[in-house]
């Protein structure tokens, strides 16, 4: 199966496109039947298409189209084309669109660095809880566009100062985001079963034969634990997590106080 990548499509227009003016329309002068139509307006349409198919619990770019986008428009595909090369370009688009349009509040001069930095990770939690489909995007080569560099910038804020080399204060950053990415892709995971059968339901299927089968003298840290846990906590999992990426950066910046 295809995997939807950042990055995929002409750099040169890509980069055209995500530096472009406000309110630009289709280049060269050309215009699409529906007056007023603009890139920016393709781009918020692509991003509503995908995020309402998240909602639904099917996945927000395989319902992402040029046909099914053009139809959202009222115009034809080949109109749609004057406006965005390809897939491939619509999607570094939306990407820096969604980055673009995170809350950034402006860090407390009085708060310590874990607070910065779990702020950071809260904002990026919500950013995939808005737009599911950004955690399906495969971000290894991420559009520069005013929305990636001004992310980047405002996250690697909260890690300056704090006794970090540059390349550690990226690394962490890095680090920090690919915890939050995979709590986002579980997230995602659990809706698309639930928008199908919820938990509730399934247990109450799956139960009876669980306790047949769980023998306690045969998986004995298994029937504890997961009596103890009750269940899968998403607010557990991503609490734990976090804490546990925070104390790693504490410890790194205790050895090199150290030495």
């Amino acid at each position: 199966m295809a995997t939807d990548r950042s990055g995929a499509g002409d750099p040169v227009r890509t980069l055209e496109l995500l530096w472009r003016e406000p309110g630009q329309g289709a280049p060269s002068g050309r215009r699409g039947p529906r007056q007023g139509l603009t890139v920016d307006a393709v781009v918020d349409a692509a991003v509503a298409l995908a995020d309402e198919a998240a909602s639904e619990g099917r996945s927000g770019l395989a319902a992402l189209t040029m046909r099914a986008l053009a139809q959202r428009l009222g115009v034809t595909p080949m109109t749609l084309y004057t406006y965005v090369p390809g897939k491939a370009e619509l999607l570094d688009l939306m990407l820096d669109a969604a980055y673009l349009a995170m809350d950034r509040a402006a860090p407390d001069p009085e708060g310590s660095w874990r607070e910065r930095v779990a702020r950071v990770a809260g904002d990026n939690r919500a950013l995939y809880l808005r737009h599911p489909w950004t955690a399906e995007l495969s971000v290894t080569r991420p559009p520069l566009g005013p929305g990636v560099i001004g992310k980047y910038e405002y996250e690697l804020a909260a890690l300056e100062g704090i006794g970090l080399t540059d390349v550690e204060m990226d690394a962490a950053l890095t680090h920090l985001l690919g915890f939050v990415h995979a709590q986002a892709l579980a997230a995602a995971d659990t809706a698309a079963h639930n928008a199908r059968q919820s938990d509730q339901e399934w247990w109450e299927l799956s139960a009876p034969l669980l306790e047949r089968a769980m023998d306690p003298e045969r998986y004995p840290l298994a029937g504890r634990v997961g009596g103890a846990v009750g269940g899968y906590s998403p607010e557990t999992v991503w609490d734990f997590g976090l804490r546990c990426v925070l104390d790693g950066i504490a410890r790194l910046l205790e050895r090199a106080d150290r030495a």
